[in-house]
């Protein structure tokens, strides 16, 4: 079947019936396209900020524009690219499958790469686990999670962390801790309630209320980037085990690496009920995601040939996910990249965190591995501080995106604010990364940090509202 191909005015032009003429054809139009048909605000937020590039090809920790011009990218798609992009094992290994023409999604049937994946993930998990249902986002894994916490136990009520992420679909976002992302689609599922991270005193008094089915946590917020205290995930899991409640740990952006450890929860030494893996997992190809439970929790769900089927993933376990799960996996063992991620992150916490003591506006630099994070706030003296407070109050957070944007456009380098009005700057590089690329970043980063707070201190309001209007506008 031909597909018109249309020019900006939307006139046909001609038909073409292949992926790269059809590419070629609309090369440039990649903005124009979104806004006509997908999200303009989001289209606009790109074009306030500068960041509307056309992206014409990836290539390990880079995006490559049409001019040409190589950025590097520190917000690896969320984490998806773990690897990098377009990592070549991974893309040999899923050419010779599709060349294969395996027998995916038999639906009344198994697949022998699916099993695979599942045990090889039982296998790097904790002692704790024992089965896998595979499915193709975090989001869904979580959807999963909630389902059998609510099954296995018989109870209802599921808490979870104010200014945690899970996701965005109805049942994750039910106990998503941001506000901005729940905004006007409530209600939520009943009996979903939130407790502050850290806290194991406010956890310890909802579960003495002998109802709760499940406590679900990151062992890193992405948002903000707050790794958990010391003793609070051994804390969390024995106060559960009394209670009689799973302990389901988020790792869909901690896991496969991201923080020096495989699962960020051997830092603490936790065995959880349940955990759920994506983004990287995927090897940045073909969506892919894993619930992975205890059998206890398995055998309570799916108890009966009649309950076989009463939870599942379409398209989950396919082989062409399971195929991309495998090759990164391997990708991630042979090249020690766990190792890396460790040695390299400890690397950027050396040359970032004397930040702090350099500059007044750099209040904290925190972060775990290659999950990191600098938190500015307001310099101490009046001028600066009344500065700062002027573009707080025409856009909260704007002193992050200062930084963000000219990064962005004078240094090449693609990071993001980790939270919604947060002045947080996180990064997320692929696990892959330069030693080099790492430098550059950290000196990068002081010289656009050293000219925000210079301009601040000498009282230049003019410094922020340009973007401060422009950001408004773009709402």
């Amino acid at each position: 079947m031909a597909i018109p191909v249309s020019n900006s005015n939307g006139s046909h032009q001609r038909e073409v019936n292949d992926l790269a003429t059809l590419r070629a054809a609309h090369r440039g139009e990649g903005l124009a396209l979104n806004q006509r048909h997908m999200n303009r605000q989001l289209g606009r937020v790109l074009q306030t900020l500068g960041f509307d590039r056309e992206w014409v090809r990836g290539e390990g920790p880079y995006l490559i524009d049409s001019g040409g011009e190589r950025y590097l990218d520190l917000y690896a798609g969320y984490g998806v690219f773990g690897l990098g992009r377009n990592h070549p094992f991974v893309k040999a290994q899923l050419h010779e499958l599709i060349d294969s023409d395996p027998p995916s999604l038999p639906q009344l049937g198994v697949s022998t790469l699916a099993g695979l994946l599942a045990q090889r993930l039982v296998e790097l998990a904790p002692d704790s686990i024992d089965a896998a249902v595979l499915t193709s986002s975090g989001t869904e894994s979580v959807e999963g999670a909630l389902k059998l916490a609510r099954a296995a136990t018989g109870r209802t009520r599921i808490l979870y962390c104010r200014r945690g992420f899970h996701g965005l679909t109805y049942g994750s976002l039910s106990v998503n801790g941001n506000e901005e992302c729940r905004e006007r689609f409530g209600p939520f599922l009943p009996g979903c309630d939130p407790i502050p991270f850290g806290d194991l005193d406010a956890l310890a008094a909802e579960l003495r209320r002998g109802d709760v089915a499940a406590f679900i946590v990151e062992p890193v917020q992405g948002k903000g980037v707050y790794p958990a205290p010391e003793g609070y995930l051994r804390g969390a899991q024995e106060l559960c085990r009394e209670a009689g409640a799973l302990l389901v740990l988020d790792e869909v952006q901690t896991g496969l690496g991201r923080t020096g450890r495989f699962l960020a929860l051997e830092h603490w030494g936790v065995a959880p009920d349940m955990i759920t893996l994506s983004k990287a997992l995927s090897g940045g190809y073909v969506p892919v995601g894993a619930l992975l439970a205890s059998r206890a929790v398995f055998n309570a769900t799916f108890d009966s040939m009649e309950r076989s089927v009463v939870h599942g993933s379409t398209f989950g376990g396919n082989d062409f996910a399971a195929g991309a799960g495998l090759a990164s996996l391997m990708a991630i063992e042979n090249e020690r990249l766990v190792d890396r991620a460790r040695e390299l992150g400890d690397l950027l916490m050396e040359l970032t965190r004397p930040l702090q003591e350099r500059f007044e506006i750099v209040h904290a630099v925190r972060g775990l591995g290659l999950m990191w994070g600098i938190e500015l706030g307001p310099p101490s003296g009046r001028a600066g501080r009344r500065v700062w407070e002027t573009f707080e109050r025409r856009q909260p957070g704007l002193a992050a995106q200062m930084v963000t944007v000219p990064l962005f456009r004078e240094h090449h380098i693609l990071t993001q604010v980790a939270g919604h009005h947060m002045n947080v700057i996180k990064a997320l590089p692929p696990l892959t990364i330069p030693e080099e690329e790492i430098r550059r970043f950290a000196a990068a980063l002081e010289t656009v940090i050293a000219d925000v707070e210079s301009g601040l201190l000498r009282g230049y309001a003019s410094l922020g509202l340009n973007l401060g209007r422009r950001l408004l506008f773009a709402r």
